[in-house]
């Protein structure tokens, strides 16, 4: 059983980009989608893709790699846990590597980057970090 969807999402890239995979799959939401999606918009992965299957749909990531294989997504970690919310108005959004990498944050506005999201000015709970 799994209680921490956005930690498994997190996981299975981070293992899968260790071992250069090309693909992952994964059973599908509409937080991993939405997720997955703003790591598309901002360039980290090359694709997504969602089958719908019975019992539950699967969402499959296509990464992304350099030209010589060097990895797009260097790490990608969880901030804000079930046990430990991590929430962050517009004006304290932190850059991550002088603007290098994203924060991906769930607001009022759906699941945005730290960008968008200062576009936009709005804030909200910080799920992940990538560069």
């Amino acid at each position: 059983m799994m209680t921490d969807p956005v930690a498994d999402l997190l996981t299975r890239i981070r293992n899968a980009n260790a071992i250069r995979m090309r693909n992952v799959n994964m059973p599908a939401s509409k937080l991993r989608v939405a997720i997955a999606g703003v790591l598309a918009d901002e360039g980290f992965i090359e694709s997504l893709q969602v089958e719908e299957q019975e019992p539950q749909s699967v969402l499959k990531l296509k990464l992304k790699y350099g030209p010589d294989g060097e990895r797009v997504i260097r790490a990608i970690d969880r901030v804000s846990k079930p046990g430990c919310r991590v929430y962050a108005g517009v004006k304290d959004l932190p850059k991550v590597l002088r603007g290098l990498g994203i924060y991906v944050l769930s607001t009022p506005r759906g699941v945005l980057s730290d960008r968008k999201a200062r576009e936009l000015n709005v804030g909200g709970e910080i799920l992940c970090k990538v560069y």
